[in-house]
Formats: C-alpha cells, sequence, structure tokens
C-alpha cells in the first residue's frame, strides 16, 4: 500500500477528520470528511465562502489528525496548493458529498467550490508508545 493510500483509508475509514488552520497567533480546528487522490496528490473541498479557506489563503500550512479505533491515529502536515485543478469526476464527488452532508452549491462547477492538495505533505501514524512515518 502506498503512503497515500494508507492516508485515504484513516481520512475515508471514520465519519469525520479533523483539520487545522491559524489565523494569527489563534489555531482553529473544524470537522472534514472528504478526501481523494489525484495526480499522486491528496486533495480536499471546501467553499471559497468559509473561515478556512480564508485562513488557508492567508498562510497555507494545516495539519490534519484522524483517530481510527483499533489502528491509532493519523497525523498529516503540511501547506495547501491553492490553485485548484480538480478533474470533472473528483469535481463531482467533492459536491456529491458536501451536498450529502446538507451544504447547497449549483452543481460541481458552482465557483464557490474549490479543491485544494496537500503539498510538502509529511505524514505519521500514532498509538501511545510511537509515531511511525508514513513514507511519501
Amino acid at each position: 500500500m502506498t503512503g497515500n493510500e494508507t492516508i485515504l483509508q484513516y481520512l475515508t475509514s471514520v465519519p469525520a477528520w479533523y483539520l487545522a488552520t491559524s489565523e494569527g497567533d489563534q489555531p482553529h480546528v473544524r470537522p472534514f470528511s472528504f478526501a481523494a487522490e489525484q495526480d499522486g496528490k491528496i486533495w480536499f473541498v471546501t467553499a471559497t465562502t468559509k473561515d478556512v479557506w480564508r485562513e488557508l489563503v492567508a498562510n497555507q500550512k494545516f495539519e490534519a489528525t484522524a483517530w481510527w479505533p483499533g489502528h491509532g491515529w493519523l497525523i498529516l502536515r503540511g501547506k495547501a496548493g491553492l490553485e485548484d485543478k480538480a478533474n470533472a469526476d473528483m469535481r463531482y464527488a467533492g459536491y456529491a458529498h458536501l451536498c450529502s452532508l446538507g451544504e447547497s452549491y449549483d452543481g460541481p462547477d458552482d465557483p464557490t467550490l474549490v479543491f485544494f492538495s496537500v503539498e510538502e505533505p509529511e505524514a505519521w501514524i500514532c498509538n501511545h508508545e510511537e509515531w511511525k512515518p508514513i513514507e511519501l
């Protein structure tokens, strides 16, 4: 299994995982639940109307974590690649996912939907005794 496959397995095996950004000296964390791979990179979706997007534009660094019971937890650090290069399949999957959560958009090409990639990733699978790096 590749590093990206391991990361996606963790992120998609739980109902929600958490993404942290910062604004000035104040950290912000919120649940996320969509992750996909395209062109060898992991991608997330949000909307340009959300604080998380504004925060990522100001400071691209983020950290995400997911606890998968019985498997430990994932820590993923990186920088948000802000150039939206989502292909049609991922764009539709992200749109459908957000709509299933009760959000409303004018289709997969709604200009407020934005996909960002994980750049310069570092990741670990952790338990109470150790952090095991994921080869990326």
